[in-house]
């Protein structure tokens, strides 16, 4: 009997239509487009423009994307896990929100929530339904209305998020495609460094912490750079090494939007060239949980049967990993 594996069948993604410039932050903090595109390599990033949206309405726009180009109907999915650090809510979770907006009535879902790293850990765990015959179909969204916790008047974080969500649907094969092996790291005492102070069970909102600033993403970068370019080169260097893959072997590193800088560190430290690793980081800053979906969707008309890719993030708290899969279709 052949091995059961986790292929992702379709792909898609959603960015809202206002785009923030290098030019129109220059305006509201003391930075520059060349300070910006030399640290980070950002340009632009999109924003979440409307009274009362959330994360999940761009979801919903990405998931009846995908239902439609996969040619099945919202009540065929059966799970649905939602990567976010921008829940529309505390709860319900936001993956049973989106539930209720596509029409999913036969799917229980759950919010993951492992920053930057989040697909990557949603795509493992769907995985796991999968292999186990548990679910055919599961779907793993990815996505983060950033600009909910972004201070406009901090240099230090308005220059690198945006939003965006895409998704991912998962289903058995039995061809040796899919989702083959997964390496995921924590380490919670990077809190200090990359997170957000207030507003879960320790610093309940109260007017002192909202005066104070303290439900607004915290990082401090120089710190936060110095993890991510060394873990999450480590982490993807490691999944390689631990299934006998060579860089010529790698079709396509998928690597998280956070620095043009830490991209690059993680393809050298592979040995993979520059025109196999997706890059849009410029056109839509850091979207968190949607970097890695929405570079999938971009990329999908130029991805084969077969090829090897290669996944990996590095996140907030701190958390990292990488993930081996062969690509299970051709879009073409």
């Amino acid at each position: 009997m052949s091995k059961i594996h986790a292929a992702i069948t379709a792909v898609n993604g959603y960015v809202p239509d206002y785009v923030l410039t290098n030019a129109e932050l220059e305006t509201m903090v003391d930075t520059s487009d060349e300070w910006i595109t030399s640290r980070t390599g950002i340009k632009e990033r999109r924003i979440l423009k409307g009274e009362g949206l959330g994360t999940s309405d761009m979801a919903v726009h990405a998931v009846n994307g995908l239902l439609k180009k996969r040619g099945i109907d919202a009540k065929e999915i059966e799970l649905i896990i939602f990567c976010t650090t921008t829940p529309d809510f505390t709860f319900p979770a936001t993956a049973n929100v989106l539930a209720d907006k596509i029409g999913a009535t036969n799917a229980w879902g759950y919010d993951l929530q492992a920053a930057c790293s989040g697909f990557i850990f949603g795509l493992s765990t769907g995985a796991s339904f999968i292999e186990s015959g548990r679910h055919k179909k599961v779907l793993v969204v990815g996505g983060d209305k950033m600009s909910s916790i972004i201070n406009y008047e901090d240099r230090t974080t308005c220059i690198i998020f945006g939003d965006g969500c895409g998704c991912a649907l998962l289903e058995p094969n039995e061809e040796g495609l899919g989702v083959l092996d997964s390496i995921l790291r924590t380490d919670g005492s990077g809190r200090d460094f990359l997170g957000m102070k207030a507003g879960g069970s320790v610093i309940p909102a109260t007017h002192e912490s909202i005066d104070a600033k303290l439900h607004y993403a915290h990082q401090e970068g120089p710190t936060v750079f110095k993890f991510a370019v060394t873990n999450m080169a480590d982490v993807a260097a490691e999944i390689m090494e631990r299934n006998g893959l060579t860089a010529d072997d790698v079709a396509w590193l998928v690597p998280h939007q956070a620095n043009k800088r830490i991209i690059d560190a993680t393809a050298n430290r592979m040995g993979v060239t520059t025109d196999k690793v997706m890059i849009n980081i410029e056109r839509y800053g850091n979207t968190t949980n949607g970097t890695i979906p929405l570079c999938l969707w971009e990329w999908e008309s130029r991805l084969k049967k077969g090829d090897n890719i290669v996944l990996a993030a590095f996140g907030g708290g701190f958390t990292w990993g990488s993930i081996y899969l062969k690509w299970a279709y051709d879009s073409n």
